[in-house]
Order: structure tokens, then sequence, then C-alpha cells
């Protein structure tokens, strides 16, 4: 098979972003060496996976109590009325200005199969500010929203594929 196949940059591909799952900072050198490319050829990938949105950007991974703030899900279940501009205004809500006026930074939002529709990962200095974002959002959607749960994260065990260094503390919850 030629190096160049659909195939085999496919699986370059593949295992490039494996490796930059857990190891984004490292440098190039080293994620060449995690995947047993050159350190040209990881340069020239990532920058492709860049540039045809595969990769969308770099998160770090970090100890939330040590920012001082916790993790919260919101799952929201839509009612049967049409969405019409819900999409636009669920996006307006959770992008990062309009978060970081209340008080939030969100993380995620996915569309979900399931007895929930939408799910919303942030992250605010209290429960009341997550609360008090979950009011905004039911207000903000009269009519569309037919539950919403709020929910805080206890413990991540995993996040970003990286373990919790701290998962010893875990041990406590049970």
């Amino acid at each position: 098979m030629s190096k160049s196949s659909k195939k085999q940059i496919d699986e370059d591909d593949k295992k490039l972003l494996k490796v930059l799952q857990t190891s984004s900072g490292d440098s190039i050198k080293n994620i060449a060496k995690k995947c047993g490319f050159s350190r040209q050829k990881v340069s020239r990938v990532k920058k492709r996976l860049e540039k045809d949105k595969t990769i969308w950007g770099y998160n770090a991974v970090f100890d939330d109590e040590k920012l001082d703030v916790k993790r919260y899900i919101l799952l929201v279940k839509r009612s049967s009325k049409p969405i019409g501009d819900a999409i636009n205004k669920i996006t307006q809500l959770t992008a990062e200005k309009r978060g970081r006026k209340v008080g939030i930074n969100v993380l995620s939002v996915g569309y979900l199969h399931g007895r929930y529709d939408v799910a919303i990962v942030f992250m605010a200095e209290d429960i009341k500010l997550a609360k008090k974002f979950k009011e905004i959002l039911t207000n903000e959607l009269p009519n569309l929203i037919s539950e919403i749960e709020l929910m805080e994260y206890v413990f991540l065990l995993r996040y970003g594929g990286i373990t919790n260094p701290e998962i010893e503390t875990f041990r406590e919850f049970f």
C-alpha cells in the first residue's frame, strides 16, 4: 500500500488525534515520538487537521478547586412546540460573552439522543450562580422547555482523556 493512500492518511490522522487528546501541550518532538512520526509529519498533519476543522482547538485540563469553581450540567428536555429560534437563543445564552456576564463559563453544549435533548456543561463559583443560569435559560425560552435538571459534578474521574491525578481522594465519596 502506498504511504499516501487514503487509508494510511486516515490511520495517521487518528493516531495523531489520539495522542493530541492527552498530550496537546507536549513539544512536537515528544508528540512525534509517541506517534512514531517525524516532527515534520506531525506539524504537517496537525496543520491540515486544524485547517479542515477536524481539530477545533486545544484546552487545558485543570483542577476546578484550585480555581474556586464548580462544574455543573444542565439537562434540558424541550417541549413539543416548534423549536423556531431556540437554537439561536441557546447559542447566544451559552456563548462566551453572555455566559461571562452571568458569571458562568460554558464548556460544552450538545444535542442528545435519549430522555433529554440538550446537555450544557458549565462552570460557576457556586450553586447560586448555576441556579441563576438555569432560571435565565428557562425565562429566555418560554414554552420551549418542558423539563430542566441541574446537576453538580462532585468529582471528575477523567476529563479530556486524562485521569484525575487526585483520584485517590475519590474514595472518600464511597
